[in-house]
């Protein structure tokens, strides 16, 4: 048995729309755009209970029983109306508690493949899974069923996982027991000492249909289907092919995924019609140890759609991603969730700019402007409890046709702005029983940011944001 308890404490600022036709906090404000400064609180409460049969060094599990139930409490205060509720009566904070079963699943043991603990086991319930090394395309917990296994000494590894989706609530971000009415197939394969060795090579197949369903989150905001353009629901049959790897090549460290999205969209809110998806991804890490200090540069791309009219997908969208990647959790522009009009510029824990009302709730789009994504980091180890992590990340829209018809403004500039982050990670006991996460970060907008966020006298401050993580384990 194993409790532990996860405490986010978050100072932010986000552009944050006012409601100037019904009421406003201030009197007489005329911008569109209000005070950005939001609190946000959460904690999760776990108690995990694991049964299990096998020898935990080397032999795998013959079979395995475990169930984690969670209570969730989480409050928001913000300065503007209709942000906690479409209503402006429900004012601007936001206190709520929720308790899910977040995961639970029995395992068996299929077969031993060779007398070198070669395996292949079945797994059925609600379980965690990334389908990559750094969480590009999915990475969640959810309600499936994963067959999995090793080859030749556990030099192959391979994954077959079939997700039958449960809704999630909204405030907490914990599994519900309603049906999601999405279901999606993962199929990867893994190879070690590919060429070169500590170099693992991975090939994968992802597919995700997503149904056509009307959906209003708890806190009464549409998010299915987008409420943007064409109200209509409408089923999105996805298809994603990738490439990644991960590891050293002598001296040099590497990590990379390239990912070819293919399918159908039935009704794609924004372009008002249906959509054949043709969509790419691509993502470079090289770094370098010298000593306690890891030197990385990073190049992210997703592709943009180029004409909003045409009847292609060509912007890049993920299915439920989390990306380890340029920053991760300290950047800010994956970090925050930026509005705009009532869709997201960016999803929280994303960095694609995919104009999708919620990447917990919502469904993929295609139809987006894409992004460049350059970054330098640095990861210090200062003393063997204490680690700092900073990054500077340039962003720019890959095409801006999509946004400029999305806002009815012409020549929107691509730059977005420079993402500048610094993060510590601290264990006092040199083990995993207590954890101190805490980051700072900041963006400091380009010209289309501001294209897109500027009020009618002035310009666009500067976002800041803090958080503070608190991870207790017993």
């Amino acid at each position: 048995m194993t409790a532990s308890t996860l405490l986010l404490q978050e100072f932010r600022q986000v552009p944050t729309p006012t409601t100037p036709f019904e009421s406003t906090t201030d009197p007489f404000s005329e911008e569109f755009f209000g005070d950005p400064d939001q609190y946000f609180y959460s904690e999760n409460f776990f108690v995990s209970f694991d049964l299990f049969h096998g020898d935990t060094s080397f032999k795998p599990f013959d079979w395995r029983m475990k169930v984690t139930p969670v209570f969730n409490l989480n409050y928001l205060d913000v300065d503007e109306l209709a942000v906690v509720n479409p209503d402006v009566n429900a004012g601007t904070t936001r206190g709520r508690h929720d308790f899910a079963l977040e995961e639970w699943f029995v395992e068996a043991k299929l077969a031993d493949l060779s007398p070198n603990y070669d395996f292949v086991s079945l797994r059925a319930g609600s379980q965690p899974f990334v389908s990559d090394f750094r969480g590009f395309i999915f990475a969640d917990v959810n309600r499936s069923v994963r067959l999995f296994g090793n080859r030749n000494s556990n030099r192959d590894q391979f994954n077959i996982i079939w997700f039958d989706q449960t809704e999630k609530e909204t405030n907490s971000l914990l599994n519900t027991f309603d049906d999601r009415q999405q279901n999606t197939v993962i199929a990867n394969y893994y190879r070690q000492d590919v060429i070169w060795p500590g170099y693992t090579a991975q090939l994968s197949f992802h597919y995700n249909r997503d149904q056509a369903t009307t959906e209003f989150d708890k806190n009464d905001f549409l998010v299915r289907p987008d409420p943007t353009g064409v109200f209509q629901p409408h089923q999105v049959d996805a298809f994603y092919l990738g490439w990644a790897g991960n590891g050293h090549i002598n001296r040099f460290n590497i990590s990379h995924a390239f990912y070819w999205a293919l399918g159908k969209d039935e009704l794609n809110p924004l372009a008002g019609r249906e959509l054949n998806i043709n969509a790419q991804m691509a993502a470079l890490e090289l770094s370098y140890d010298r000593d306690w200090v890891r030197f990385r540069s990073s190049l992210f791309w997703s592709s943009g759609d180029d004409d909003i009219n045409d009847g292609q997908g060509g912007g890049f969208d993920a299915i439920f991603d989390n990306p380890n990647f340029a920053g991760g959790e300290f950047s800010y522009w994956q970090r925050q969730m930026v509005r705009l009009f009532g869709v997201n510029l960016v999803n929280r824990q994303s960095l694609i700019p995919n104009l999708r009302s919620s990447k917990f709730q919502g469904q993929t789009n295609f139809v987006n402007p894409g992004l460049y994504l350059v970054n330098v980091g640095m990861d210090a180890d200062i003393t063997p409890r204490f680690k700092l992590i900073g990054n500077a990340n340039l962003l720019w829209f890959e095409q801006t046709e999509v946004l400029e018809q999305f806002v009815f403004q012409s020549d929107i500039g691509h730059f977005i702005g420079t993402d500048l982050s610094l993060g510590a990670e601290y264990r006092p006991y040199h083990n995993n029983n207590v954890i101190l996460v805490g980051g700072i970060s900041g963006l400091i907008p380009g010209g289309g940011f501001k294209d897109l966020y500027n009020p009618i006298a002035g310009n666009v401050d500067g976002l800041f944001a803090s958080f503070l993580d608190i991870i207790l384990t017993y």
